[in-house]
């Protein structure tokens, strides 16, 4: 069994990760190098590539935790029984995964380096598609498409300009509400739970509009 060390390799990637993560969010994907990450570990960039071969690579595995929240987010809101209560699904828990991931969130929908990324991706095309798609499911027209992409970039901006000292819990109610209110929903009923009834192998998961998550991650 492999474990993290000071110097061992799992160590190693993640500090990588992390320092990545910090320098990405301050200079953007592209002014960002393997050597600047490199120099502000005291690594030579032979030990970066000895994890990541290239700044898409290392971008890639920077992003995939937050790929998978996301893609439980959207598998939690396509096993909703209603519209109503998958489009809840999906503004709620799309507001917590930001809130959580302030820092990656920002630079998911507003870099456009990240995008040209994303968009070779087809993993992360097929969830954004899926994502609006839930979105959409009350207003299938362009008016649709403009409020389903403002609660992403929306919310992923005020998580990133929120006061860092909010409470956690307190920012996603926020976050929720404002996707709510983008997209003209009511203020769901306290429940312990989130309604899910039915068996899940009956229920019809929404058809994403074939290449409309393109559109959505346009590049500047």
């Amino acid at each position: 069994m492999t474990t993290a060390s000071a110097d061992g390799p799992i160590d190693t990637r993640q500090r990588l990760l992390d320092i990545a993560k910090v320098l990405i969010s301050r200079h953007g994907f592209a002014g960002t190098s393997l050597q600047m990450i490199a120099d502000e570990l005291g690594f030579t960039k032979a030990a970066i590539y000895y994890h990541f071969r290239t700044r898409d690579e290392l971008l890639i595995a920077l992003m995939e935790p937050f790929l998978q929240q996301i893609r439980h987010v959207v598998e939690t809101a396509e096993s909703q029984s209603t519209p109503r209560t998958q489009i809840e699904a999906m503004v709620r828990g799309f507001a917590a995964v930001v809130a959580r991931n302030r820092a990656v969130a920002a630079v998911m929908v507003f870099d456009p380096g990240v995008h040209r990324v994303l968009q070779s991706q087809a993993e992360w095309g097929d969830l954004i598609a899926r994502q609006l798609t839930l979105l959409m499911q009350l207003e299938s027209d362009t008016a649709g498409l403009i409020k389903a992409t403002a609660v992403f970039t929306g919310l992923a901006g005020a998580a990133t300009g929120a006061p860092v000292d909010v409470d956690e819990d307190v920012l996603i109610e926020h976050l929720a509400e404002v996707g709510r209110r983008i997209l003209g929903l009511r203020q769901p009923r306290r429940r312990s739970e989130a309604p899910n009834n039915g068996d899940s192998a009956t229920r019809k998961r929404p058809e994403p509009a074939p290449g409309r998550w393109k559109d959505f991650l346009t590049e500047a």
